[in-house]
């Protein structure tokens, strides 16, 4: 029994300190490459069979001849295992390189690329979070470039909207002022008109900034959407006289939903400003509200939906609308002449009060 307690602390005390003297060069090499820190995992394996072994020969008294039989398989043992851990750890090494070099790419711009050929199950991992990480980015980047794109273009539009009145109001101005208008009261009625007009464009921006800065406070109550479209319509009718377009309504249903009232009236509003102002003259604008339970927002009907009737993609889910169990509100607008084989859409920077009111309307 002293005996096999005997064998069994000589080789333990050896591993022991195999292990004290592995684990301070582990240490001490913790930033260095992982080739290196498998390379001494092997070497206290290795050390600490030897150093057990060594402690038990010279307890037993083994001859010299014994010793080192066993002294020269511990040995090949070693090379076996070091050069073992070696080419792992350079496999391993170079498989992070490649992955390294993928992940590169993808953060100046590009795609991610898993590296070709067989990796660990940990560097498998973190390859599929990476080509998921990619993804992400990627549809980051195009949000981006949609949201400055339509930035800039609403830049140009408001400095388009912005002189169209003030030119017209210089005009006004200077010839009152000159004395040259033959009618001075309807040049003043002109003039309130257009000042509305501005006022009305400020307030448009002043939401948008709020919906942009995440600041609009809503006040969401159950009301149907066959009052909010009536209003809407009963709203936007004398302008459409004054443009001579027909206003049509008759697909409304009466769906109830939970949505701000009065920020939901000012999107249908614009909307329809927007239709009346962009259609030619003897058009029809028509207007439907229904259920519909495979969409999950507001929307426009597709091209084939459409035509050969103009599509205003400006409508989509609106400030104001609350995610409501299905089934979900489909609301539509469509506009075409009275003659559509002969009608074009009309190109080029909108009219005087299109764009703000559109991006309010996004």
């Amino acid at each position: 029994m002293r005996d096999s307690l005997l064998i069994a602390l000589f080789p333990f005390l050896g591993a022991a300190a195999a292990g004290l003297l592995g684990a301070g060069v582990l240490w001490l090499i913790r930033r260095r490459s992982l080739t290196a820190s498998l390379t001494v995992v092997a070497a206290v394996a290795v050390t600490a069979m030897l150093a057990g072994t060594l402690a038990v020969a010279q307890a037993m008294f083994l001859s010299a001849h014994d010793l080192s039989v066993v002294t020269t398989v511990v040995a090949m043992a070693a090379v076996v295992s070091l050069a073992t851990a070696l080419l792992l750890g350079r496999w391993v090494v170079a498989r992070s390189r490649e992955l390294t070099l993928a992940a590169c790419s993808f953060g100046d711009g590009g795609d991610f690329a898993a590296p070709d050929g067989p990796v660990t199950a940990e560097l498998a991992a973190l390859s599929r979070e990476l080509a998921a990480t990619s993804a992400k980015l990627a549809a980051s980047r195009e949000r981006e470039r949609a949201l400055e794109s339509s930035r800039r273009e609403l830049v140009a539009w408001i400095s388009h909207d912005l002189r169209t009145p003030l030119a017209g109001l210089r005009a006004m101005s200077e010839a009152l002022e000159d004395g040259v208008a033959t009618d001075p009261d309807r040049y003043l009625r002109q003039i309130r008109t257009e000042v509305e007009r501005l006022n009305d464009m400020v307030g448009d921006l002043f939401e948008l900034s709020r919906i942009h800065a995440g600041a609009l406070s809503l006040s969401p109550s159950r009301i149907s959407v066959y009052d909010l479209v009536g209003d809407a319509l009963a709203g936007a009718d004398p302008l459409a006289r004054e443009h001579g377009v027909r206003l049509v309504g008759d697909r409304i249903e009466p769906v109830p939903v939970e949505v701000d009232g009065k920020e939901m009236s000012r999107v249908l509003g614009n909307l329809l400003v927007n239709a009346i102002r962009r259609t030619p003259a003897d058009g029809t604008i028509a207007v439907a509200a229904e259920r519909s339970p495979e969409e999950s927002s507001c929307r426009s009907p597709t091209a084939a939906e459409a035509s050969p009737r103009r599509t205003f993609p400006a409508s989509s889910t609106p400030a104001g609308a609350a995610p409501t169990p299905a089934p979900l509100l489909l609301v539509r607008v469509w506009a075409w002449p009275s003659s559509a084989a002969s009608w074009r859409p009309t190109r080029g920077v909108p009219s005087y009060g299109t764009s703000p009111a559109a991006a309010d309307s996004r």
